[in-house]
């Protein structure tokens, strides 16, 4: 779980049907190793892809343009560019350092959190510390871009996102 770019979400209990079918979907896109993992959280699995993540969203976009059912157990899959120790001090440093690589002057943000079995995380006081972190404007509804914080217990991914770079199956 140390490393991987994709975060997959499934129903409880699918994540083993989920993880076949990523795994057949990926190869489709190109990965002719994906290594797909599974985690103690129910309903979660993670994918490390040796193609870029965003390309594979593109793909996967693409396939689901065509046929809106061709997922039966994934829900959703979330881009990673980063994962490191749930450890706030980090936290804060890494996205101080790489925040204005991904959100430019004049764009708005949003932060997301999704935590799981994490008590380390407060979510008000954090969400506020990387807020201040940031010199660009706040938009809640409509942002340019969002900084999405998945807390795995002792584990986090970061993304610095596009508001369409998760692919939500349940929207379609």
């Amino acid at each position: 779980m140390n490393n991987f770019n994709l975060l997959i979400s499934s129903s409880r209990y699918n994540e083993t049907n989920a993880g076949a079918e990523l795994w057949f979907t990926l190869l489709i896109c190109g990965d002719k190793y994906p290594i797909i993992s599974s985690l103690d959280f129910p309903g979660l699995i993670t994918a490390t892809t040796n193609l870029n993540n965003r390309d594979i969203l593109s793909k996967v976009k693409e396939i689901l343009s065509k046929d809106k059912n061709f997922f039966k157990f994934i829900l959703k899959i979330v881009p990673i560019d980063h994962v490191c120790e749930t450890n706030l001090n980090f936290i804060k440093e890494f996205v101080n350092f790489h925040y204005s690589q991904y959100i430019h002057e004049g764009d708005t943000f949003r932060i997301d959190l999704k935590r799981r079995k994490s008590k380390i995380i407060e979510r008000n006081s954090f969400i506020n510390t990387i807020a201040n972190l940031i010199k660009n404007k706040v938009n809640l509804d409509f942002p340019d871009k969002i900084i999405r914080f998945e807390i795995l217990g002792n584990m986090s991914g970061i993304s610095f996102l596009k508001p369409t770079d998760i692919i939500n199956t349940t929207e379609l």
